[in-house]
């Protein structure tokens, strides 16, 4: 058993195609692109490395590679939480616990020498990317952005002695049953006494619309466990994706007086489509994504959030209304809500008020160094 540390390209190309070796047998697991794995960990190409650094390694079993991890120091992070957090990342391993202990290991080692007081992870670089491994849930595919992950993965990450840090949720909710009367009634409430109005993404004005998008990201998160800073160019380069496969309709904004103070940014499961092209958008996986886009049936609510000075307004209850309205016309059948915090009571009564119900959890795993 030995840790090579990733140095040269050859070196980066077994890194990101293991996982296809880990997961030949699991079905439910979505095969990324490889252009965008690569993408993500380039230093140059995304802009996450301007503010952060990472050592990748790779455990090899008699010149044999059985696993990887990635050891993370994000400077933007440990300024805005006043912390020494270093993180790992890009966990994948076989079944094998001494390669698992290797991997952490060497990891945590980087970590130790950098600074760190304290690894956290998996973070796939950050929580604003996928992250956590998967705790319930195993019998469905991940929806778009979220993780799938074996259930050994639990098993190695606390034999060696890694301890639960805090656990996500994920709701499910049939878009068809809509809200229960109660709730409508709230929502109905909420909107004659706040005097919202809602709006869609204007193509037309994207970048405007992106910009408003930022402001409001970075206030409404700012206090949310482990919460991630995001610039502007990682919001950039964030958009220039969503814009390929965005639904407008389902890009909301409330605004007070015309100004922007909260949006819900719903995305079709392209999880959907990914999950036939094996890695590769070449023109037979071009021809596939054609097809299959227009086949996708559900839709994930990835961002939804209002400026501080609105929290404890309703709006994000309007928000959530208008865009499941939206959904239904455009022919989906389902909606994922999250990731929660486990603890963020609020998000999540609110998620089971309107009828939803947890179907997936994630956890997140820390120790000192």
């Amino acid at each position: 058993m030995e840790i090579v540390p990733v140095k040269t390209k050859t070196d980066l190309a077994i890194f990101i195609r293991l996982p296809w070796r880990i997961y030949k047998d699991l079905h439910n697991w979505v095969p990324p692109l490889l252009s965008e794995v690569d993408e993500l960990l380039d230093v140059e190409r995304n802009p996450f490395w301007r503010h952060a650094r990472r050592e990748l390694f790779v455990a090899r079993r008699d010149g044999r590679p059985v696993g990887r991890i990635g050891a993370i120091v994000d400077d933007s992070h440990n300024a805005f939480h006043a912390e020494k957090t270093g993180f790992f990342g890009f966990f994948e391993c076989e079944n094998d616990q001494e390669a698992a202990d290797a991997l952490f290991a060497a990891a945590r080692e980087h970590l130790k020498a950098a600074g760190m007081s304290e690894m956290r992870g998996p973070m796939n670089p950050s929580m604003n990317d996928e992250c956590g491994f998967l705790l319930e849930g195993f019998d469905s595919p991940p929806v778009a952005m979220m993780t799938y992950t074996p259930p050994y993965y639990l098993e190695l990450s606390e034999r060696y002695g890694l301890k639960k840090a805090k656990d996500l949720y994920a709701f499910i909710k049939n878009l068809r049953d809509g809200v229960p009367p109660r709730m409508e009634r709230i929502i109905e409430r909420i909107r004659k006494n706040t005097a919202v109005t809602m709006r869609h993404l204007d193509m037309n004005n994207f970048d405007r619309d992106i910009g408003y998008l930022k402001e409001i990201y970075n206030s409404a998160w700012e206090k949310n466990w482990g919460f991630n800073v995001m610039t502007s160019a990682e919001m950039d380069l964030a958009a220039k994706k969503l814009k390929q496969f965005v639904k407008p309709e389902l890009v909301l904004f409330a605004e007070v007086g015309g100004e922007p103070v909260g949006v819900s940014v719903t995305v079709p499961d392209i999880n959907q489509v990914l999950i036939k092209l094996n890695g590769r958008l070449g023109p037979a996986g071009l021809l596939k994504f054609l097809y299959y886009r227009n086949k996708i049936d559900g839709i994930r609510s990835l961002i939804g959030g209002v400026k501080k000075e609105y929290r404890n307004t309703g709006i994000i209850s309007i928000l959530y209304r208008e865009t499941e309205l939206a959904a239904l016309r455009l022919g989906y059948k389902w909606c994922e809500l999250g990731w929660n915090l486990e603890d963020n009571d609020l998000i999540n009564q609110f998620d089971a008020a309107i009828g939803g119900r947890i179907y997936k959890k994630y956890r997140i795993y820390g120790t000192a160094v």
